[in-house]
C-alpha cells in the first residue's frame, strides 16, 4: 500500500467549519495517479462521489455527522480537486475504475455509494461494473438519467469552445471574484451554498490542466442536444439493490422529472424530493439530507450481489 501524504486544503465557509477540519485532506498513489481524499468516521462505509468540477470539499456540510455513525470517504475525481489531471480517460467506466481501485488500496471491499450530479452518473456505473462491491446506490441529483440538462454546459461543448472560455475564467479573474465575494461578506451580504457551489467549480477552472480535464469528462456525457449517457433502460437490474434518490424540485441544471423517471423504473426505490432546494441537496438541506440518508440506511440490508 502507498503510503498517505497532505492533499492541501481549501477556504472553508461553513457552521460545521471546526469539525470539518478535523477531517485531514490525504492522498495515496493508485496506479501511479496521485488521489487525494478525505476519510473518517468507523463503521461500514460510505463512499461520497462528487460532481464535476466538484471536489471533496462539496460535502462538507453533511460529513462530519455521517463519520458519527460511519467510516465516510470522499475522493476528488481524477482530473478534479486535487487529484492528479493526466491526459487520460474522463469517461464514466474509468471513474468507476478508478474507485474500485481506491477501495482496493485503502482495503475497502464493499460500500454504500452515494453520488451527486457526475458523481450519480458515476455511482451507477459504479454498481453496474461491480454490483458485488455495492451495497446500497443513492442519487443525489444525479446525470445520466435523460437527455434534458441546463442550457450552459450544452454550449461548452459546442466544437471550440475549450479554446474561448478561457478568456472568461483566467486566475485574474478567479482572484477578483474571490475579493469581491469576501468584501460583500464583510458587508453583511451572504452568499447562498448553492452559489458557493457554482463559484467553486468556476474558479477550479482557471487551471489549465482541470480545464482540459473538465472538456474531456464533458463531452464525454453531453453534447449539444443534451446528455448522451442514459441508464433508465438499465435501472431495472438495480432491483435488488437498495436505492435511495434524492431531489432538489428547483434543480436548474437537471429536472427532478429525472429523478421521477429513475424512481419509477427501478422497483422498491424511495425518492425525496426536497421542496425550495437546487441541485446541490447536501449543501442547501444538509440536516434533511443526513437524516433521510440515516433512515435509509437504517431501514435495509446490504446487498450481497455476485459479480457480473
Amino acid at each position: 500500500m502507498a503510503r498517505d501524504s497532505p492533499a492541501g486544503d481549501d477556504e472553508i465557509e461553513s457552521s460545521d467549519e471546526s469539525r470539518w477540519a478535523l477531517i485531514e485532506p490525504r492522498a495515496i498513489s493508485v496506479d501511479g495517479d496521485r488521489i487525494a481524499y478525505r476519510v473518517a468516521g468507523q463503521g461500514p462505509l460510505l463512499l461520497l462521489v462528487h460532481g464535476m468540477a466538484g471536489s471533496s470539499l462539496t460535502w462538507r456540510h453533511v460529513m462530519p455527522e455521517l463519520a458519527e455513525r460511519f467510516t465516510v470517504m470522499a475522493p476528488d475525481l481524477l482530473g478534479q480537486g486535487h487529484s492528479d489531471k493526466p491526459r487520460g480517460e474522463y469517461s464514466l467506466g474509468a471513474h468507476a475504475n478508478t474507485l474500485r481501485d481506491l477501495m482496493d488500496t485503502l482495503g475497502y471491499e464493499r460500500a454504500t455509494v452515494v453520488g451527486q450530479s457526475l458523481g450519480g452518473g458515476v455511482a451507477m456505473q459504479f454498481a453496474y461494473q461491480f454490483p458485488e462491491r455495492c451495497e446500497r446506490l443513492v442519487l443525489v441529483d444525479s446525470g445520466g438519467l435523460g437527455p434534458e440538462v441546463t442550457f450552459y454546459l450544452r454550449m461548452l461543448t459546442l466544437p471550440g469552445f475549450e479554446w474561448v472560455f478561457p478568456l472568461f475564467c483566467t486566475p485574474r479573474l478567479r482572484d477578483a471574484g474571490s475579493r469581491v465575494g469576501t468584501w460583500l461578506g464583510r458587508a453583511g451580504v451572504q452568499s447562498t451554498p448553492a452559489r458557493q457551489e457554482v463559484w467553486r467549480s468556476y474558479a477550479s477552472l482557471a487551471d489549465a490542466a482541470s480545464r482540459r480535464a473538465f472538456f474531456r469528462s464533458l463531452r464525454d456525457v453531453i453534447d449539444f442536444r443534451g446528455q448522451a449517457v442514459s441508464a433508465l433502460g438499465r435501472l431495472h437490474r438495480a432491483a435488488k439493490l437498495p436505492t435511495l434518490i434524492v431531489w432538489g424540485a428547483r434543480d436548474p441544471f437537471i429536472p427532478v422529472s429525472h429523478g421521477v423517471a429513475a424512481h419509477e423504473a427501478i422497483p422498491g426505490s424511495r425518492l425525496e424530493i426536497f421542496d425550495d432546494v437546487g441541485h446541490y441537496p447536501h449543501c442547501e438541506a444538509p440536516e434533511r439530507f443526513v437524516e433521510v440518508l440515516l433512515d435509509f440506511v437504517a431501514s435495509t440490508e446490504p446487498a450481497r450481489l455476485p459479480r457480473r
